[in-house]
């Protein structure tokens, strides 16, 4: 038996290491990109507001290509309500699918179907009952070294498990990237007071005062919530997570993309 209390300790230093081995020598690494078997994204959408059912229909492009996506006309577009009627979609513009009168009835299922050059895509989604957005105002709030202006929330959350948020900011029109999402996992039953902190890189995207803040609470079906979870932490690659990929949706056909039926409530304020 070897006793390790006494062996030598040997101490490595990668960083010490790696620059060593950077001068020591230089290699080209060629990354083989593939080009992937190209596939439609429907991004698709059914509020309680008439007017705002809204279906956009683009194609994946390959990594080579620049980030712009062309949409898909002569697309067959149909929303039905589960044991109701059925409502087409016209194209108002180049891949883009709209019906101005048709709005969602809470507690109502829905149906999307979808056909675009021989192939159907579907998807299904229940529109959940609608949650008072109570209060919406503005606090200074210190983030690492800067203190930045945040949106605060605030909303009764009924009794019973299951509902889901989605909060959708503007500032002086302009949307906010950030998703904010949340559920009642926690808070079931509980009077929500919360703060919507976000991260814009552009100072034009920061909250002001005299700015115009728009907030958009949707009420959205727990498979959505799934869906913007999922994107959030796994097709960024973060979190932790060890490879980007495709978020959880409730899309069948095998298209990309999804089928949110929700509420929304909207609410506005001048920053003081």
């Amino acid at each position: 038996n070897v006793n390790t209390m006494n062996l030598p300790i040997r101490r490595f230093y990668p960083s010490l290491l790696l620059v060593v081995l950077a001068c020591g020598c230089e290699k080209v690494v060629e990354l083989n990109l593939n080009n992937a078997e190209k596939k439609y994204v429907v991004e698709a959408t059914l509020s309680d507001q008439a007017g705002t059912a809204r279906v956009q229909i683009t194609q994946t492009r390959d990594f080579s290509q620049d980030n712009s996506f062309p949409g898909i006309s002569g697309a067959s577009v149909q929303i039905t309500e589960v044991g109701g009627s059925v409502t087409n979609l016209t194209e108002i513009s180049s891949g883009v699918y709209e019906n101005p009168s048709l709005a969602g009835v809470p507690g109502k299922t829905y149906r999307l179907a979808v056909s675009v050059n021989g192939q159907s895509f579907s998807a299904e989604c229940s529109m959940p009952l609608k949650v008072r957005f109570d209060t919406l105002f503005v606090t200074d709030e210190l983030l690492f070294t800067d203190v930045r202006k945040i949106a605060n929330i605030g909303y009764q959350e009924p009794a019973g498990r299951g509902n889901a948020y989605r909060f959708v900011q503007y500032v002086n029109g302009r949307p906010e990237d950030d998703l904010m999402i949340d559920n009642d996992d926690y808070t079931d039953g509980r009077p929500i007071r919360r703060k919507l902190y976000f991260f814009a890189n552009k100072d034009e995207n920061q909250i002001n005062s005299h700015d115009t803040v728009t907030m958009d609470m949707q009420c959205i079906d727990p498979v959505m919530y799934k869906y913007w979870f999922s994107l959030d932490r796994s097709s960024s690659g973060q979190s932790g997570q060890a490879a980007p990929s495709n978020p959880v949706s409730n899309m069948k056909g095998g298209a990309l993309g999804y089928f949110s039926a929700h509420t929304t409530s909207r609410r506005i304020i001048i920053v003081p």
